[in-house]
């Protein structure tokens, strides 16, 4: 379309400005706001890890965002050090490996509808899509009986029609990085159930895949990469204490879900001990029910909020004045003193 064409120029002139490098510089999905430098703004830089150093090197920006579905890498890092170093501010929203977590006692016909729309909704490129489910061992045959029976009856074709629910990948590369991650999910013993491209009965032109399930190990190292596609993997637990270390056990932590009946499994997920999400939902899924809250993740997930009570507090100041309207002058703790006239 032409506000992508426009983008697309967008992008191609910063990183001609500041020289990223042509692989990086795909990375970028969006680009809402560049604004010359001032001395009285605080810069707040937004993007790949990978370039952050020339960013700072070749322009100062005011206010850059970068939405960006890129896995973090430790220059991330080297980014806060040089934003703190001048005692500035970030607000980052950078990848997400979002999980939700099931037991026992959970309401199983809501679970599925909610692990089911979060997985698959927008072909899985939401920063908060769900991509690990971590379900009780006890329950784990029934919850993947009905998610495969659910995967089944998912219409794939162009979303703006009713009842499509799965509509493109952005790209060929999207596309070719779930082929690639389905591959190393292979090699690493998962299971996979679904996957691969969709040619049939969809629009030309676009880049249409069959949402995959993949049964794997918590240990599997890809389990702990963000795929910006429709990839679930499903992950077993013995216990919730088992069930919240694998939660936590990744480098990103944005949004998180759990689904319980159990109201102290709640607290103990919603609490200090337990999600250590921006976002932590109990009997809801991660995606579509954050508008209006404080959105924003932990870890390498960014930090800051984006919107809600706190979203202010990343562009402004707080200032604290006191104005005496009087011909007293009252001191600090109750001190008496007069000068002398």
């Amino acid at each position: 379309s032409r506000d992508i064409a426009a983008r697309e120029l967008e992008i191609r002139q910063l990183r001609g400005q500041v020289g990223i490098p042509r692989a990086h510089a795909r990375r970028v999905q969006r680009m809402d706001v560049i604004q010359d430098s001032h001395d009285d703004l605080e810069p707040f830089a937004f993007g790949p890890a990978q370039f952050f150093d020339r960013l700072h090197d070749a322009v100062h920006i005011a206010s850059t965002w970068l939405d960006l579905r890129t896995q973090v890498s430790n220059t991330f890092d080297d980014h806060q050090a040089a934003v703190a170093s001048r005692l500035g501010r970030s607000l980052l929203e950078l990848g997400a490996n979002n999980a939700m977590i099931v037991m026992p006692s959970a309401d199983l016909d809501l679970a599925t509808r909610a692990i089911v729309f979060a997985a698959v909704g927008t072909a899985g490129q939401r920063c908060t899509t769900l991509r690990r489910l971590i379900v009780d061992e006890r329950i784990r045959d029934e919850v993947l009986r009905r998610i495969l029976a659910a995967y089944q009856s998912l219409v794939i074709g162009n979303p703006l029609e009713e009842g499509v629910l799965v509509g493109p990948l952005i790209d060929a590369a999207a596309r070719e990085k779930m082929d690639a991650a389905l591959a190393a999910a292979a090699k690493q013993g998962g299971k996979i159930h679904g996957g691969g491209r969709v040619t049939a009965k969809v629009p030309a032109g676009g880049c249409y895949v069959r949402p995959a399930i993949v049964e794997i190990s918590a240990d599997a190292a890809i389990v702990r990469e963000e795929t910006f596609a429709p990839i679930l993997y499903v992950i077993s637990s013995r216990s919730l204490d088992e069930a919240m270390t694998i939660h936590n056990a990744v480098g990103q932590g944005l949004s998180s879900a759990i689904f319980t009946s159990d109201l102290r499994e709640a607290e103990r997920f919603l609490g200090p001990a337990g999600s250590d999400c921006g976002i932590a939902n109990v009997n809801i899924g991660t995606s579509g029910a954050e508008i209006g809250g404080a959105f924003g993740g932990e870890k390498q997930s960014g930090g800051g909020r984006e919107a809600g009570s706190d979203a202010w507090k990343n562009y402004m100041r707080r200032t604290t004045n006191t104005i005496n309207y009087s011909n007293d002058l009252p001191l600090a703790q109750g001190v008496k003193f007069e000068a002398p006239k």
